[in-house]
């Protein structure tokens, strides 16, 4: 029994054995990985006491599917779910520790210190394997090559400057900053849920924090730095909030952002090209209470993606708009099935959520999976036009139990580039890890 560990799961002993010697479970496992056997009494991940005990893979018994932890640091997270995160050839995957921003190659499953902290990482670039990242408090754009480590400095940003976005041949940075010194942006006086910080954490304050932010009215400059030669270029001088800035993955000079606030309070999802022209509402609202966030671009770049709720919370669609042809389509889900982000995979031909508990807009009973979608669209056999939304559903699958998440932290799914993984970051065990669901169930 040596090579057994015992953990206390749900009431019941689930059994975690080294991977060698279950290898008829999964072919191809790395030597050292841990596997939780399937019990018919435990639903949930297995339970742990210590870092060291975390698994580094399992079989959920309430899906069947494989679940793999990808990162070997606590409190380690994946980025924003549209924030791309992969190198170009889909080999590494860049992710943020307390240590520093990481290197994972995803074949491997081998990490490596690619930025030492304090840095954030804003994005993996499309044409090349580069990093970009700021240094807070520093008012600059660096460049991490992410095979040499080798880092530049690429551009000097305003007071009060923020750049989360990157466009596609990777020229120009996107951003925003407060004119003057008045006024306090969001999040400055932010309150965190006990043991949880960092970007993907929901603050306990949150919407007290939006409410405040959007009433300011403080004067702002939506802008782009050219990562070439620092020539600032403002698209737009404004009042409201905006932010959430997302470049086209294929045009790079399309520019989406929102104009951000409670969302039933505000128009939230746009488009702008980078000379500051076709200022665009991607999404008008039809009805009183009804809310349109969370948008995403799919990675053909042919495809805006977003959650539509007509009215808040109470009934669920994932809508998508193609800037291209006008296109339009809603797929409808059940509550139980709606997540505080959605992602699609490269051929869209799936996509998947990270849920949520019975807190979020949806207050769903039964919410907390990550999960598998495939997108159907309703054969239309009667009046159609360009003019008309294509109506659709979403058929779910689960894939992993997130009983024991803490929904405060946001999981952010995302695919990984062979679409095998839904990838996504979690505090089942306590700290945060990055995991990765496969797709396809455990034989």
């Amino acid at each position: 029994m040596s090579n057994l560990k015992f953990i206390w799961s749900g009431g019941s002993v689930g059994f975690v054995l080294a991977a060698w010697a279950v290898g008829m479970l999964s072919a191809g496992i790395a030597s050292g990985q841990n596997v939780a056997a399937k019990t018919a009494s435990t639903t949930t991940a297995p339970s742990v006491t210590t870092p060291a005990d975390v698994p580094d893979v399992w079989i959920d018994p309430a899906t069947g599917h494989r679940i793999h932890r990808l990162t070997p640091e606590p409190d380690s997270r994946g980025f924003y779910f549209n924030v791309n995160a992969y190198a170009p050839d889909g080999g590494d995957m860049v992710y943020s520790a307390p240590d520093g921003i990481h290197v994972l190659n995803l074949s491997s499953r081998k990490t490596r210190l690619l930025v030492a902290a304090p840095a954030r990482a804003m994005v993996v670039g499309k044409k090349s394997r580069t990093l970009f990242f700021t240094k807070p408090p520093e008012r600059a754009i660096y460049s991490a090559n992410i095979d040499t480590g080798d880092v530049k400095t690429l551009a000097t940003l305003p007071d009060r400057a923020t750049v989360s976005t990157v466009n596609a041949d990777e020229t120009l940075a996107a951003g925003t900053y407060i004119e003057g010194t008045g006024g306090t942006d969001y999040g400055a006086n932010r309150v965190n849920p006990p043991g949880q910080s960092g970007p993907l954490v929901q603050p306990l304050n949150k919407g007290q924090m939006m409410e405040k932010r959007l009433a300011a009215q403080l004067p702002l400059v939506l802008f782009t730095v050219n990562l070439e030669t620092g020539k600032l270029t403002t698209l737009l001088h404004s009042t409201d909030w905006i932010g959430h800035l997302l470049f086209s993955p294929t045009d790079p000079a399309l520019l989406m952002y929102c104009h951000e606030g409670p969302w039933h309070k505000v128009d939230r999802i746009w488009t702008i090209q980078t000379d500051g022209s076709q200022n665009r509402l991607i999404h008008q609202r039809t009805m009183a209470m009804e809310i349109a966030g969370h948008e995403f671009w799919g990675l053909n770049g042919k495809t805006i993606w977003y959650d539509l709720q007509t009215p808040k919370g109470e009934d669920f669609f994932l809508a998508s708009y193609q800037p291209d042809t006008g296109i339009r389509s809603r797929y409808h889900l059940e509550r139980n099935e709606w997540s505080i982000h959605f992602n699609v995979a490269d051929d869209e031909r799936l996509l998947c959520g990270d849920g949520g508990d019975p807190g979020q807009v949806a207050k769903a009973n039964d919410g907390q999976w990550i999960e598998l979608f495939r997108p159907e669209l309703i054969r239309n056999s009667g009046v159609n036009d360009k003019g008309l939304i294509q109506p659709g559903v979403l058929h779910s699958e689960r894939l992993v139990n997130m009983s024991r998440h803490n929904y405060k932290l946001e999981p952010n799914v995302r695919f990984s580039p062979d679409q095998k993984l839904v990838i996504f970051t979690s505090n089942m065990f306590g700290p945060t890890y990055v995991f990765g669901a496969e797709v396809e169930k455990a034989q």
